[in-house]
């Protein structure tokens, strides 16, 4: 079976993980506009696998976030039923098929598979590629970097189709990596490169700590949350805290967020009822009791405290099916839970704790 691997680090060196099987999967460079950067015609590239007819099936809203490293096959399944066998797009910015070939033939149950590959804004204005967003029934945004997604993609034409299969079409939309940490109201945005927990503790506010706010992607059961990915490789519990200690100080947000470990995969249904598919955990983390961050400036250490409460997390092992999946959390309320275990996090002097 093909799988998707590691996506961020093929992505960085520009090699195709399913070059080695595009037999019906064609091609379809574009042009007409020009391309903001090299003032050249731009050519936008899609894969197109299967049927080109456009079809038009019943399909059921949900969002999937993914962990990273090797993708989910039950979560992919899960967004196909709810596609009702549809046409599945996917949308990156660097990168190429590898898809294609692993949702159309290795899981099947769609019409088509079809990649467009954005990377400038450009492209991402382009009406003939938002209008094929738009007439999907399921989309899913790869992983690579998630400053290229917010620098190329936010305020366009793309960002629009997004937000209409989401909020208006109730399709299942989903990502991984990079693409899971641009679904939340609030998203950790890379411009200035990744950050470190350790970062994040000693200094909330240094340079990599680029946070955007209610300006991207519109999911309703992620309003005041923001995501992270790869969440145990290496551990970044901590830095995610620091995120919402950050939404708390500078927008005086009831801060959450969601963190998904490495081959697994948070599946929220169109009522918010999410549950954990895969081989590890996922973490849904509260501001406990409207706290507030006792030391969060620039260039000091963060406390967060508040008697080691500051932070409420609901942990939850994974299951392997969606059938079997009984642990649950209902962020159309974030109170009702099943079959997970509570925890806290805190900070004292950018000393974490969990």
């Amino acid at each position: 079976m093909f799988k998707f691997t590691n996506i961020i680090f093929w992505s960085l060196i520009g090699l195709s993980l399913g070059a080695c099987q595009k037999s019906n999967t064609q091609p379809n460079p574009a042009s007409g506009q020009v391309d903001d950067q090299t003032k050249a015609p731009a050519k936008i590239t899609s894969y197109l696998t299967g049927d080109a007819a456009d079809v038009n099936t019943t399909t059921t809203g949900g969002a999937v976030l993914m962990g990273g490293s090797t993708d989910v096959d039950e979560a992919f399944r899960w967004m196909i039923q709810k596609s009702g066998g549809g046409d599945f797009v996917i949308i990156r910015a660097s990168g190429a098929d590898g898809y294609n070939p692993y949702i159309y033939t290795d899981l099947g149950g769609v019409n088509s598979v079809e990649t467009f590959i954005l990377d400038s804004r450009t492209k991402a204005q382009d009406a003939a590629v938002a209008q094929k967003i738009r007439n999907a029934e399921a989309l899913f945004i790869a992983g690579g970097d998630q400053a290229n997604y917010v620098n190329y993609w936010k305020d366009t034409p793309v960002e629009d189709a997004v937000n209409y299969l989401i909020n208006t079409k109730k399709v299942p939309v989903g990502g991984t990596s990079a693409g899971c940490a641009i679904m939340g109201q609030q998203y950790f945005g890379a411009l200035n490169g990744s950050v470190t927990t350790s970062q994040a503790l000693t200094d909330p506010y240094n340079r990599y700590m680029t946070i955007g706010s209610s300006d991207f992607i519109s999911q309703p059961f992620l309003t005041n949350t923001i995501t992270d990915t790869h969440y145990n490789n290496p551990d970044r519990k901590g830095r995610h805290f620091a995120f919402l200690a950050r939404m708390t100080k500078d927008w005086n947000l009831n801060a959450k967020g969601i963190g998904v470990e490495e081959r697994t995969a948070v599946l929220i249904d169109q009522n918010g009822l999410a549950k954990v598919v895969g081989s590890a955990k996922a973490y849904f983390l509260q501001r406990y009791n409207n706290s507030t961050p006792e030391q969060c400036v620039s260039k000091k250490t963060l406390t967060w405290n508040n008697n080691q409460q500051a932070v409420r997390v609901y942990e939850i092992q994974a299951s392997g099916t969606v059938a079997t999946a009984s642990a649950s959390i209902d962020l159309s309320n974030w109170a009702t839970v099943n079959g997970g275990v509570w925890k806290f996090m805190s900070s004292n002097n950018g000393v974490f704790s969990y």
